[in-house]
C-alpha cells in the first residue's frame, strides 16, 4: 500500500532531507587519497550526532555502516572498512536519515582527485538520468514516465542499466511501495499521486546491466567489472512539480 504523506510530514522530511545533503558536505570536504571507507563512516556517523538524528541504514536487516559507500565496479551497498581510496576512484555514497521517524534516501558519485574522461561522463549521464526522471514526477504521470526517462537517456548514451535494483517509496520507512524501475518495466504501474514521497535512484554502468552480489551479501559490483554511477534524491510529489527534499 502507498503511504500518502500530509504537509506536516513533508516538512518533517524536508528537515531530515536538509540535514542529510550536510552530511554529504561535511563528507565531500573530507574526501582525500588515503582516507579508509571507515574513516568517512565515522565523519557520516558523527555528524549526524551531532544533528540529533539516526543513521537510518545502521542495523536495517543487519547492515553494519552508517553509509553505504561503493568504489568504481561497486554498484551499491559496499560496506565501510580498511579498503584506502586512491587518486582516480569514483566512490558512490548511499545515506539516509531518521528523522523523529522520518525518514530520507540520497545518493551521490563523487571524484577522488582526476579521473578519466569516461567516467567524467558515466558520473554526468547519471545525475541527468535522475533529473531527468524528477522532470516526468507530477501528479498525473505513473511510474513508467520515471523508468521511461532514465532507461532512454541510459541507453542513448550506451550504457548498462541495473535491472535488480531500484528506487522506492520512502517516508515513514526506509523501504515502501512503490517501487520505481530504472527501466521500462511490465510490472505494477501506479499513477503518481499529490502526497507520494518516493525515492528514484539511477543506478548506471559504463558496460552491462548485469550485476553480481559479493560474498559479503551486501555489496553489488558489475558483472564486467567496468565502473558504476549511483545518484539519488528523496522527491515529494505535487500536482505540477515534485520538490526534492534532499538538498540544502
Amino acid at each position: 500500500m502507498i503511504k500518502l504523506k500530509n504537509e506536516n510530514d513533508i516538512k518533517n522530511l524536508r528537515e531530515s532531507g536538509y540535514i542529510l545533503a550536510e552530511t554529504f558536505q561535511e563528507i565531500k570536504k573530507n574526501i582525500e587519497p588515503g582516507i579508509t571507507t571507515l574513516d568517512i563512516d565515522k565523519i557520516a556517523e558523527d555528524f549526524v550526532k551531532k544533528r540529533k538524528v539516526k543513521a537510518a541504514f545502521k542495523g536495517y536487516m543487519g547492515y553494519p555502516g552508517s553509509i553505504c559507500i561503493s568504489v568504481n565496479d561497486e554498484v551499491i551497498h559496499g560496506i565501510p572498512g580498511s579498503r584506502v581510496i586512491k587518486k582516480g576512484d569514483i566512490l558512490s555514497l548511499d545515506f539516509g536519515i531518521d528523522l523523529r521517524g522520518y525518514i530520507t534516501d540520497s545518493a551521490i558519485t563523487v571524484p577522488v582527485g582526476d579521473i578519466s574522461d569516461a567516467d567524467k561522463k558515466l558520473m554526468k549521464v547519471t545525475e541527468e538520468c535522475l533529473y531527468l526522471a524528477i522532470d516526468q514526477s507530477k501528479a498525473g504521470n505513473r511510474i513508467s514516465h520515471i523508468s521511461k526517462a532514465v532507461f532512454t537517456h541510459a541507453k542513448k548514451n550506451q550504457y548498462g542499466v541495473v535491472r535488480d535494483f531500484c528506487g522506492h517509496g520512502v517516508g515513514f520507512n526506509l523501504h515502501e511501495e512503490p517501487q520505481i524501475p530504472n527501466y521500462i518495466s511490465s510490472g505494477p504501474n501506479p499513477r503518481l499521486k499529490k502526497g507520494m514521497v518516493i525515492a528514484i535512484e539511477p543506478m548506471i554502468n559504463l558496460g552491462v546491466d548485469d550485476v553480481v552480489v559479493m560474498e559479503d551479501g551486501w555489496t553489488v559490483k558489475t558483472a564486467d567489472n567496468l565502473n558504476s554511477a549511483h545518484f539519488e534524491h528523496t522527491i515529494a510529489i505535487y500536482d505540477d512539480h515534485a520538490e526534492i527534499l534532499t538538498c540544502l
